[in-house]
């Protein structure tokens, strides 16, 4: 089978931008200025109910429209407002959490952060993609967890430098050009933010719901919320919020402190009407064990660091079952 590489994958990306932006500027052409004098024509015959109406067609009229990736049920992406809160370690948790509560259940794992995909690391992954006869990729397996991620494609130390538009086709490759299979769920590792990545992937295809990642420190929690809203404004379900890092046990006393504050997440989730969907402590376990890419659910299944996990895990599938349609 041949192999995709970065190379070849940037050619790729590069080809359809260019077409992109072709015909974005033939559109422009055809359509810019009639457009805009039939629109004013508009705004003075209607009323402002009608208007409204048009202007929201007008508006969702360039969108991709969804469509479900080939094989998999449900969709849930993990995302955080901000990095450093240990999003992409508890997505891969979450991930194992759900195949340990129930080994019937495929799940398979996307690493959306293009600019710094951690699954490979965390997984344990290392190695390019084949391809299939279909010139589909072939996702590398670990624990069980079929994973696709840009870090596949890349060394461990090499930049991606790559514009906005290279950026969004790599991220409809990698959604659609992938053999996942059968996968009862997808975990999406989401870049940290609101940007175009996220839109990207909410308006090409439809999310079962999203879960936010967060510390409870304020200024983490600010973003949080940020993120929880704009999840909220694309009409994605939003499952709960995760509070990470909630609490460090001395190794020696057993004494506790709230490195971060306290239970700011649970306030949160509060005030946006959401789920609290767990707290996972601050432990050394847990960072080991994601350095070495053997995470903590699989490498310290008693543990109750694992158990916080498995926790989460039940609790998102408790609330798939409640938001489902």
């Amino acid at each position: 089978m041949a192999q995709l590489t970065y190379s070849r994958l940037s050619h790729l990306l590069r080809s359809s931008v260019d077409k992109t932006s072709v015909l974005r500027t033939r559109t422009e052409t055809k359509n810019g200025p009639a457009c805009s004098v039939q629109f004013i024509r508009c705004q003075r015959s209607v009323d402002t109910k009608v208007l409204q109406e048009r202007q929201k067609q007008q508006m969702t009229k360039g969108l991709p429209r969804q469509k479900p990736i080939a094989g998999i049920k449900q969709v849930i992406v993990v995302a955080s407002g901000k990095g450093g809160v240990g999003k992409s370690t508890t997505a891969v948790n979450l991930a194992l959490g759900l195949t340990a509560n129930d080994p019937s259940k495929s799940v398979g794992m996307l690493d959306a952060d293009v600019y710094g995909p951690s699954i490979p690391k965390l997984m344990n992954l290392k190695g390019n993609p084949e391809l299939t006869d279909n010139n589909l990729m072939i996702p590398l397996t670990n624990y069980g967890i079929p994973c696709m991620s840009m870090g596949f494609l890349v060394d461990d130390v090499a930049p991606i430098v790559w514009r906005g538009l290279m950026v969004m086709s790599a991220i409809e490759k990698l959604l659609r050009q992938v053999d996942w299979g059968s996968l009862d769920y997808l975990v999406v590792d989401m870049p940290p933010g609101t940007g175009d990545v996220q839109l990207s992937i909410t308006q090409n295809i439809p999310i079962a719901g999203a879960v936010i990642v967060s510390t409870p420190q304020d200024i983490a929690l600010m973003d949080a919320r940020r993120g929880a809203e704009m999840f909220k404004k694309v009409n994605v379900p939003v499952l709960g919020l995760v509070q990470n890092m909630s609490v460090f046990q001395c190794p020696n006393c057993n004494h506790q402190t709230h490195i971060f504050g306290s239970d700011g997440a649970r306030q949160l989730a509060e005030t946006l009407g959401v789920k609290l969907l767990g707290d996972v402590p601050l432990h050394l376990n847990i960072r080991e064990t994601s350095d070495r890419g053997k995470p903590v659910v699989v490498s310290s299944p008693d543990s109750p660091e694992a158990e916080a996990y498995r926790k989460v895990a039940s609790a998102v599938v408790q609330r798939l079952k409640e938001v489902r349609p």
